[in-house]
């Protein structure tokens, strides 16, 4: 079968990047997916507001023919569960290291639920943004230790050099009805996680009633770069799934 005859029958893979991250971090995985005949797409998240950013990749989702697999990595997790939309192509949810929030819930307070996120103190002073926003950033010397800490220090600089920011607001917007109650998801996190705590990510992949929860043993908050394979594979599996 040819690439074009198989990508006809597969579900496009809609890649979602969260906060001090882009589209780039998707780089590994990407490369195995397209590997396997997907069709993807790495979704310039905008890192703006809960509900903003959710109806950008909603409006991303609506080009798509077909059946579509939505993936989340943090932050990215959040505008996941509220771009469904009732889009009824979107057949599968993958979480990594992703927050699922419930409706009215927000990153901040889930993320502080449980102990054991040290992001706070490794911020930078906060941008003060024309329309009285605040732009956050992750302090450019703290970023190995704090986001990318089993990724190569070379390899964690330039991601620290190009991250984008989020605003403060969009890290305290309470999220709206969650597609996981009707759309089946898969998690996948690292147990060193120092973002989001391990707690708080097993307590959400249960609450979804995660089909696959996968837990990889020392990986960062940035479990798709340095464990692109893992992350690839249970896409697939969720693409392939009856």
């Amino acid at each position: 079968m040819s690439t074009a005859n198989a990508q006809v029958n597969k579900p496009t893979i809609v890649l979602v990047h969260g906060a001090f991250a882009e589209s780039s971090s998707w780089n590994g995985v990407l490369t195995k997916l397209i590997a396997k005949g997907y069709p993807t797409v790495a979704v310039a998240n905008p890192l703006r507001g809960v509900k903003s950013d959710a109806a950008y990749v909603a409006s991303t989702l609506k080009d798509i023919k077909g059946s579509i697999v939505l993936v989340g990595h943090s932050y990215g997790g959040a505008v996941i569960t509220n771009a469904v939309n009732s889009n009824k192509n979107v057949k599968a949810l993958v979480y990594v290291a992703g927050f699922a929030p419930d409706a009215g819930e927000t990153a901040i307070e889930l993320s502080g639920r449980y102990p054991g996120s040290t992001l706070g103190p490794k911020l930078a002073p906060p941008v003060e943004l024309t329309d009285g926003g605040k732009d956050l950033y992750i302090q450019q010397d703290k970023f190995h230790a704090q986001f990318a800490a089993d990724v190569p220090a070379s390899d964690a600089q330039l991601m620290a050099s190009t991250q984008r920011p989020i605003t403060e607001a969009a890290l305290n917007e309470a999220s709206g009805a969650p597609a996981w109650k009707s759309t089946p998801s898969w998690f996948i996190y690292g147990d060193r996680d120092l973002n989001i705590p391990p707690a708080a990510l097993s307590f959400m992949a249960k609450r979804a009633n995660s089909k696959e929860t996968v837990v990889v043993n020392g990986a960062s908050h940035v479990v798709m770069v340095s464990h692109s394979d893992a992350v690839a594979k249970l896409i697939d599996r969720a693409a392939t799934a009856p």
